[in-house]
């Protein structure tokens, strides 16, 4: 199963991670980057830390599970 992670620094330099399952492929670098941007400047999203005010990263996260019985 694959997702996408989208990693954010908030006001106390911690980590926050935001992650969508299923997302489209082939991934858009572009729009990925511009809805990241939107999330900040919107302030929609809080965390323990404060407000996201930054962008770490972006990553696709691919996870196989193998049923063993």
């Amino acid at each position: 199963m694959k997702k996408l992670d989208l990693q954010f620094l908030n006001e106390a330099g911690k980590t926050v991670t935001i992650s969508l399952e299923q997302p489209v492929e082939p991934i858009d670098e572009a729009a990925i980057d511009q809805a990241m941007d939107t999330v900040i400047a919107q302030n929609v999203i809080s965390s323990s830390g404060g407000a996201l005010v930054s962008k770490k990263a972006a990553r696709i996260v691919d996870r196989t599970v193998q049923e063993i019985f």
